[in-house]
């Protein structure tokens, strides 16, 4: 896939038109096979059309260098911390020259200063359920199992700014800001960002 795109990867439901629009859901693949959908019952609705198939980890494909734009919305914290380490390096690899690369994930320093200011005997069950850290009930048989393959709710690594920051430094992103919902100069970013996705969130704007 060649041109100068706007790439959205992990994009669920939200596949706004004029961006190319991944997701790694093994439900997407079943979905995408004649005749099984029906039997696909994990999620309320199918994945839309334009959405493709495509890993971020493994590389998505287009062509590098390609990429005017690239955006994720709640992704990077359900990876593992080398895996995030790869998702960065193949983002960067896919945009081009001045690309720009916005994103927004949960603040782990916001969800602690909750936890600290509270007092009650919940805060910690508070803290565990809101930040997806915790696991309420540990799944033992087959079915769980697989409902748990098709969909990846649990968080594996959080994140406040200067953490990630350092991330990016490494990875060879420059112009790293804090950014706000709606703040790009590049409209484009509009069509895809969802604000309730940024509310007490962690936004994050860089550039190659």
């Amino acid at each position: 896939m060649k041109g100068n795109h706007y790439v959205h990867y992990g994009c669920g439901w939200c596949a706004p038109e004029g961006w190319v629009n991944f997701d790694a859901s093994p439900t997407l693949r079943l979905e995408r096979i004649p005749g099984l959908r029906v039997f696909i019952k994990k999620n309320p609705q199918p994945f839309p059309p334009n959405v493709i198939y495509g890993d971020i980890l493994r590389g998505l494909p287009i062509e590098q260098g390609s990429c005017k734009g690239m955006y994720c919305s709640h992704v990077l914290e359900h990876l593992a911390l080398e895996d995030l380490k790869s998702a960065l390096k193949n983002t960067y690899s896919s945009l081009s020259e001045e690309g720009i690369f916005r994103f927004v994930i949960p603040d782990l320093r916001y969800y602690a200063q909750c936890y600290v200011n509270d007092s009650s005997e919940m805060a910690a069950h508070t803290f565990m359920k809101d930040t997806c850290l915790g696991q309420n009930k540990r799944e033992r048989h087959l079915s769980g199992f697989f409902l748990q393959w098709l969909g990846n709710t649990q968080h594996r690594w959080m994140w406040d700014y200067p953490s990630i920051e350092k991330e990016l430094r490494q990875t060879g992103f420059r112009k790293i800001r804090r950014a706000n919902f709606g703040d790009s100069g590049d409209p484009m970013f509009r069509k895809v960002e969802e604000k309730e996705r940024w509310e007490n969130c962690l936004g994050i704007e860089c550039a190659k």
